[in-house]
């Protein structure tokens, strides 16, 4: 029985792992990237230690960056004059099948914090009105008012404040295998969020004068919410239901744009990202990371590595057992072995005072 599941678990391991490694991936951390090239320069080649890649082929050209200094305007918020943007070009050397996904990949950033974990009023979040004594005292601390104004955030907390704010655009083909024109591969923040972490999250009750936008946020509402800029609609803001589904390990990827339609024709694209989050404050790293999918999912071995391992250790456990019945079977139990069915002569004594009784 052992190695029969063994046998099944194996199977379904070599199959997950070999339908697995038909995905094609391209991850390129561009944590230097606005401070390896001085800004307005040509590309540069990105060193080899920043780039993982798994391509149907293996001719792959080396992807470049380089540093600008431009306007960015974010999806929520004012443009960004003079913003350091990097802009990765890259080469496909195969078609990407739809669907095709563009995640963020972020490294030592420990979502799992049981503080930062906590750090969220859900109700507010819901669109409640809450009031800035309601918000001061909730387990949104400790980030809930406005020290010197004690006016409330929208939205309060440690998770909201943190939010991943680089803009990334969407990819544009520099030249294709196929002769067609040049043009952008559109990629939507649409779907990329849960619908139900959406319905977590509705349009607030507040005006935009009643509360004041988190300190991170402020670089994009530098007057406050008002007419202009006025409080987002959470509940059509998927970028933010995809960050506060936090992450169990400091090493995760979270969906940015996707294209569930379109093939990403094999050529050279490039790509611009407004560099605004800060990952060299804490030690970690930032990715962008590209890639396919299959019936089975996105890159990822580990279950497949599992099922191989498990299904290994039952028929290893299995042959075991096996070989020690044959060496030295056991004799079948039955009903007659039962200690209270055997003539067995009494072994006890009395004592005087037990006869006596």
């Amino acid at each position: 029985m052992g190695q029969q599941y063994g046998t099944k678990d194996k199977t379904v391991g070599i199959e997950t792992v070999l339908t697995r490694s038909q995905v094609q991936e391209l991850v390129i951390d561009y944590t230097e990237c606005t401070s390896a090239t001085d800004a307005g320069t040509e590309f540069a080649n990105i060193p080899s230690q920043y780039i993982s890649s798994s391509f149907k082929s293996s001719n792959v050209s080396v992807p470049r960056w380089r540093h600008n200094l431009t306007t960015i305007t974010p999806h929520f918020g004012a443009p960004q004059p003079d913003t350091r943007t990097c802009t990765i070009e890259y080469t496909l050397p195969k078609d990407f099948g739809a669907p095709v996904y563009l995640y963020y990949r972020l490294t030592n950033f420990y979502q799992n914090h049981r503080r930062y974990v906590k750090s969220l009023d859900l109700d507010q979040l819901r669109g409640q009105f809450l009031s800035n004594e309601t918000i001061a005292n909730s387990v949104c601390n400790p980030l809930t008012t406005n020290d010197t104004t004690g006016v409330a955030y929208y939205p309060c907390g440690l998770i909201a404040n943190s939010i991943f704010n680089d803009t990334i655009g969407s990819p544009r083909s520099v030249s294709t295998s196929n002769g067609s024109t040049p043009e952008e591969y559109s990629m939507t923040r649409r779907g990329i969020a849960w619908a139900s972490d959406l319905e977590l999250y509705q349009q607030t009750a507040y005006n935009n004068s009643d509360v004041l936008p988190p300190p991170n946020w402020q670089l994009r509402f530098p007057s406050g919410y008002n007419e202009t800029y006025p409080i987002p609609n959470l509940h059509e803001y998927e970028e933010f239901a995809v960050w506060m589904r936090t992450a169990g390990l400091p090493t995760f990827s979270k969906l940015a744009r996707r294209n569930d339609n379109q093939t990403m024709r094999a050529g050279t694209y490039e790509i611009v990202i407004g560099d605004f989050f800060n990952v060299k404050a804490y030690g970690g790293t930032k990715s962008l990371l590209i890639s396919t999918r299959t019936v089975m999912g996105g890159k990822n071995d580990f279950l497949g590595i599992a099922y191989l391992v498990v299904g290994g250790l039952c028929i290893v456990l299995g042959a075991f057992f096996t070989v020690a019945h044959l060496i030295k079977p056991r004799k079948l139990g039955d009903h007659t072995y039962l200690s209270w069915n055997n003539d067995v002569a009494p072994t006890a004594t009395t004592t005087g005072r037990d006869a006596g009784r």
